[in-house]
């Protein structure tokens, strides 16, 4: 460790305060490896007696003392940054309370305390309420970052307008307006005022509303009306930080500043708005010539600090971590969510320790509110010093390097993608004419004529005509990129069509048009993603907030991870309690992420049909937990903790063969002997449905079919183990019992769920009459064909995969039968493994023949993903015969060997 004289020597001001201080000195080299910690400043302050006659002295006696303590350790390299700016921002906040609570009891005593002005019962709450000066924090204090020689930028408000109450003779009563404003004035003068001990703190009082001209305090009212009705975009960007510092109430006070400064929405909008902010401050960067400007300057604090900003406003609305204030922390978690590779991460963050060290060892020189690279050798030669460089042309190089990343992540991420204007523009603003059509012939459009029909009739439209200049000058951007990305897509009209559709949908949304034209390549994704399936172009339009996904580059390479997201949501729903329709939002949007994930690595080629099945079913039985634990929490009148409850699913859920956009078949269980849980768990389950299938701001979490439960739409919702048990053993119908092949248990108790699995086990063993059996599900099994298969001439030639004879369902009913048949004999097949897997079971049993059951595996694969292709472009699940005609004739010929029929 250096002796104090050396570290001195690097700054003039630290050695001039020390030896005009011994006794300061000595307190500094003795406590020079202990940080300074806030009860150390707070113990000291309260051991003074106040006055508002020393308040001065004394406030700067705390700064210098924690000034020279915390600047020595910096200098001597043993503090790190977030010691100097946590210290510095102590000390600010300290002093503000201290001079707060000083010269309000001042105030009081000659004025008495005020009070909100509400009278009469209406007001009861309220009347009378005694009202405290709130200091809000801007900047970096704010966001606990404060500088070594900074000025401290505030705001004053308080809640409520009214009078002082002066209580005694000598007092008069004055508003509440009056008595804060000459307590801000009182606070500015303790703090700023210079004296011969200097100053505690420079005081800018900009921020506040209408700046210099508005008045010192304001309500909470007329700061909320100020935000709402004239809040600028760069005020959006101030408030990120503002954090209060005294008073209380500030619950209410977040709930003005949230709403103003981050959307509900992803604001893509913010880039412009930051983009145009800081280039006002690079023309008064040029015109001032601080191009050596570390704070200002091009690759300076600034910009990192706008990156960091910048996203906070985009996505804080939604992502609540993001809300949070200090600059290093921001960067670490925009790289925990990808939005900044960690690699742009790391560089930001390293070179904002460099730059903001380098801009304190400015300020140590002279105590100066300085960030420019100083002019005088001497200086220069103790600034690298400070800095740990031999040279100030070694120093120099580093921070060009620095400099010169920050200014690159800055293009990248502000970059205007949106100069000069598209080749394709003309197809657009002059719309229609052979001309145009022959353009569209040239980019490989199949139907010229349609293509420019399309655009003169969009041009023309009420929606095109009515949209706000903002909007339109966004939109005229898009269309002739869209153009240009369909036309190297291979069916560039229906690309084009769907593209166009997408656009309309959202043009009254202008932050996912900004998303857009910010990022071209985000269009390009949109425009392939449309172009492979009209279903994805169609939730994309229902869902457009999806539309950020796409800005992932890990789209298509992450596995889902189940157990973390059970884990994080159930983080995110507590952290929403008590709101019930946020968590009712926040299920279905994540819900509609992931099911957007799985869309894109689909179509991508990345999953098979199973393995995708086998994701959406995990989602959903996920989301059905989740549901179930926060439905029950609502009930007023819970008699247990956590419910003996569970959801037992059916149907395609139950067999693990999910699709985008399946109902779920359910059936609620419960196993509690308490009097009351029949009918807490028959609330229970209404409010679970609901969770599950209200419609809300944003949309559908599932549809569901509570139809396969004992006694169909005539039973009760939710049943007791016992009263499922007797109703299938002694009243349930074959159907029924084929249903259960099929299902399982999905979410909920996992006690009940193993009943529930016992139950099955035992029904599906029961001994059955073959030859009825088989009558049963050879009737049931014509119903369906009679209700849902190809009729009339149509039959030769086409065929329905799943209805027709020959096709999904012959498969589903031959291992029903099977099972049903043949499980009292054969436990194996009790297992809900899948449709192909029970295909292999039985054929390793003898019960079919291994080589037909291995082409009806095959088949069933085969038809499947046909299903999935054709449902993926909106299709009916129907093909030429000729194309699956082998595949129909080893389903048919399962059929006859298992139910020993003639041809059917």
């Amino acid at each position: 460790m250096p002796p104090l004289v050396d570290i001195v020597e690097t700054s003039p001001y630290l050695g001039r305060l020390l030896a005009a201080n011994p006794a300061l000195a000595a307190e500094v080299e003795l406590s020079l490896n202990q940080p300074v910690s806030a009860g150390e400043l707070s113990a000291w302050l309260a051991a003074q007696p106040v006055t508002e006659g020393n308040l001065k002295p004394v406030l700067r006696q705390l700064k210098q003392r924690a000034y020279a303590r915390i600047a020595a350790r910096d200098l001597a390299g043993l503090a790190p940054l977030s010691e100097v700016t946590e210290c510095m921002t102590l000390i600010a906040e300290l002093a503000v309370r201290k001079a707060v609570d000083v010269l309000s009891a001042g105030l009081v005593e000659r004025y008495g305390t005020p009070r909100s002005a509400g009278e009469g019962s209406e007001a009861a709450v309220a009347a009378g309420r005694a009202q405290q000066l709130i200091v809000i924090g801007m900047g970096k204090l704010g966001g606990r970052e404060l500088n070594v020689s900074s000025d401290i930028d505030l705001i004053f408000v308080y809640p409520e307008d009214g009078e002082t109450d002066a209580v005694n003779a000598t007092s008069r009563s004055i508003s509440n307006f009056e008595f804060f404003t000459r307590l801000g004035r009182g606070l500015i003068n303790a703090i700023a005022d210079p004296t011969e001990d200097g100053r505690v703190f420079r005081v800018d009082m900009r921020l506040r509303p209408d700046g210099e001209s508005g008045p010192l305090a304001c309500s909470f009212d007329m700061l909320e009306n100020y935000l709402i009705t004239q809040g600028r975009e760069w005020e959006r960007y101030a408030w990120i930080k503002a954090r209060p510092l005294t008073g209380d109430r500030h619950d209410e006070l977040e709930s003005i500043r949230l709403p103003f400064v981050f959307r509900k929405y992803f604001d893509f909008g913010a880039i412009n708005a930051m983009r145009d902010l800081h280039a006002q401050i690079r023309r008064e960067v040029a015109k001032k010539d601080m191009a050596d400007n570390v704070k200002l300057g091009p690759g300076g604090i600034r910009e990192i600090e706008f990156i960091a900003q910048v996203f906070q406003l985009i996505r804080g609305g939604r992502d609540t971590p993001l809300q949070i204030k200090p600059t290093q922390t921001v960067l670490r978690l925009l790289a925990e969510r990808t939005i900044l590779s960690p690699d742009a991460a790391g560089e930001l963050a390293s070179a904002y320790i460099f730059l903001r060290r380098l801009e304190h060892r400015l300020q140590y020189l002279d105590d100066a509110q300085t960030h420019s690279l100083p002019l005088a050798a001497e200086d220069r030669r103790l600034v690298a010093k400070a800095m740990g460089f031999a040279s100030f042309r070694a120093l120099l190089e580093e921070l060009d390097d620095h400099r010169a990343t920050v200014s690159r992540h800055f293009e990248q991420v502000f970059a205007d993608p949106n100069r000069g204007q598209h080749a394709l523009a003309g197809l657009w603003h002059d719309a229609g004419g052979e001309a145009k059509e022959d353009s569209f012939e040239r980019l490989g459009y199949r139907n010229p004529p349609a293509a420019a029909q399309r655009m003169v009739a969009l041009r023309a439209g009420s929606l095109y005509q009515q949209m706000s200049q903002d909007i339109r000058s966004r939109f005229d951007v898009l269309v002739p990129r869209l153009i240009e990305a369909a036309a190297a897509l291979p069916n560039p009209d229906e690309t084009l069509s769907r593209g166009v559709d997408l656009l309309e949908s959202i043009s009254r949304r202008a932050a996912y048009l900004a998303l857009l034209q910010q990022y071209p390549q985000t269009l390009q994704k949109v425009a392939q993603l449309v172009s492979s399936s009209s279903w994805a172009a169609g939730y994309l339009q229902r869902h457009p907030i999806l539309l950020d996904e796409l800005l992932d580059p890990r789209l298509l390479d992450v596995v889902p991870d189940w157990p973390a997201f059970r884990a994080q949501l159930s983080t995110r729903l507590d952290e929403l309690e008590p709101d019930t329709e946020q968590q009712m939002d926040t299920l279905r949007e994540v819900h509609h992420a992931q099911v957007f994930r799985l869309l894109t690595q689909d179509i991508a080629g990345l999953l098979t049909v199973e393995k995708l099945a086998d994701h959406l079913s995990e989602l959903a039985d996920v989301l059905l937990d989740a549901a179930i634990q926060r439905a029950w929490k609502k009930m007023p009148k819970r008699h247990i903790e956590t419910p003996r409850f569970a959801v037992i699913s059916y149907g395609k859920l139950g067999g693990k063969e999910l699709a985008y956009a399946s109902d779920l078949d359910l059936v609620f269980l419960f196993d509690d002997p308490a009097p009351e849980a029949g009918e807490n768990y028959g609330r229970l389950g209404t409010r679970l449905n609901t969770w599950l299938s209200l419609q809300t701001s944003s949309g559908q979490l599932f549809e569901t079919d509570l139809r396969l439960r004992p006694n169909g739409d005539s039973g009760l919702v939710v049943s007791s183990i016992d009263a499922f048990r007797k109703y299938q053993l002694e009243s349930a119908w074959v159907w029924e019992h084929q249903a259960l092949t099929r299902a399982r248990y999905s979410a909920g108790d996992r006690a009940v769920g193993d009943a529930f699995e016992r139950i099955r086990c035992e029904v599906l063993r029961q001994q059955r009459d073959l030859a009825r059996l088989r009558e049963e599900v050879l009737a049931m099994r014509q119903k369906m064909v009679d209700a849902h298969g190809t009729k009339g001439d149509q039959r030769e030639r086409v065929f329905d995969l799943k209805h027709d004879p020959g096709g999904l369902i012959d498969v589903e009913f031959v291992i029903q039968y099977l099972v049903l048949g043949y499980s009292h004999r054969h436990v194996e097949l009790t297992g809900n493994l899948g449709n192909i897997a029970l295909l292999r079971i039985a054929a390793g049993l003898g019960l079919i023949p291994e080589g037909l059951a291995e082409e009806v595996r095959n088949a069933y694969r085969d038809y499947r993903r046909m299903q999935h292709a054709l449902r993926l472009n909106g299709a009916r699940p129907r093909v030429a015969r000729e194309l699956v005609q082998q595949r129909v004739d080893a389903v048919r010929a399962l059929w006859r060997v298992v139910f020993d029929t003639g041809q059917r």
